[in-house]
């Protein structure tokens, strides 16, 4: 039985442009991936096969298979394109995505020194067949990215042909647009915002206090990113204000 609570804020549906959900697999079973889907497909967006796992999974198609067949995009970590890149094996990558029957690609630089022109050049060359995203910002801690670049650098791989850049936090939430103890960089994320459209971005919030941040801020329908599997309906209770953290936020002044 569906219930309908008033005061709940107008949720997107898929297939959706905002509001999306990116969950990252770091090597679930394929039991595991149905176990998911079972549970929790109808909120799932896309799903990444996280860094280099894809190389050491057992019935990987089968997997993918398992997403798509519900309606979920799966693509591979941006470290593992970067892997292939950096040993001068852009073609082997290619014919390895394609020989998963994949439709969606992740272009990075967040662990090796790549030109910017040449990461738009491979953004443009993947986006002739594939539904390209791209990662900015660094996964080394200590690295700091002006404001300026961080928004140029989104700006040009829009242009080259990423349908959405994602802001790096790594799995910890510790890097790029957070500090060392997992805090949001505000005066970074306002800049961000003020330049690049909301609905472009999907913010790496892989800790639930981050989740809560971005969806105080900026609503239930915020591109969310790196999220656990085990956290999928967890979050989407935080976006609809049935958990203590966002109780508040929806509710008229009346009823606070």
């Amino acid at each position: 039985m569906r219930i309908e609570l008033p005061f709940m804020p107008q949720r997107s549906s898929k297939p959706r442009n905002n509001g999306l959900a990116m969950i990252m697999d770091k090597g679930l079973s394929v039991r595991e991936a149905e176990d998911m889907v079972s549970t929790a497909g109808h909120l799932i967006d896309y799903v990444k096969l996280g860094f280099g796992t894809s190389l050491f999974t057992n019935n990987l198609e089968k997997k993918i298979e398992v997403y798509q067949k519900n309606n979920i995009r799966v693509y591979l970590g941006g470290t593992l394109f970067e892997a292939f890149v950096i040993r001068n094996q852009f073609d082997e990558y290619r014919k390895f995505i394609s020989s998963l029957n994949i439709d969606m690609v992740e272009v990075s630089d967040g662990s090796m020194k790549m030109d910017h022109q040449q990461k738009c050049g491979y953004i443009s060359k993947l986006a002739e067949d594939y539904l390209v995203i791209s990662e900015v910002g660094s996964k080394e801690a200590g690295v700091v990215i002006s404001h300026n670049r961080w928004i140029e650098m989104m700006q040009n791989e829009l242009a080259a042909g990423s349908q959405s850049v994602i802001a790096e936090a790594r799995e910890s939430g510790t890097v790029g647009i957070y500090d060392a103890k997992g805090n949001a960089d505000i005066e970074l994320i306002n800049d961000i915002l003020a330049n690049v459209s909301a609905d472009k971005i999907i913010w790496e919030a892989p800790l639930k206090s981050q989740q809560v941040w971005f969806i105080k801020h900026f609503g239930a329908n915020v591109n969310l990113g790196n999220i656990a599997p085990n956290e999928v309906i967890a979050l989407e209770t935080l976006r609809m204000g049935l958990r203590g953290d966002t109780f508040l936020q929806f509710l008229p002044d009346s009823l606070k």
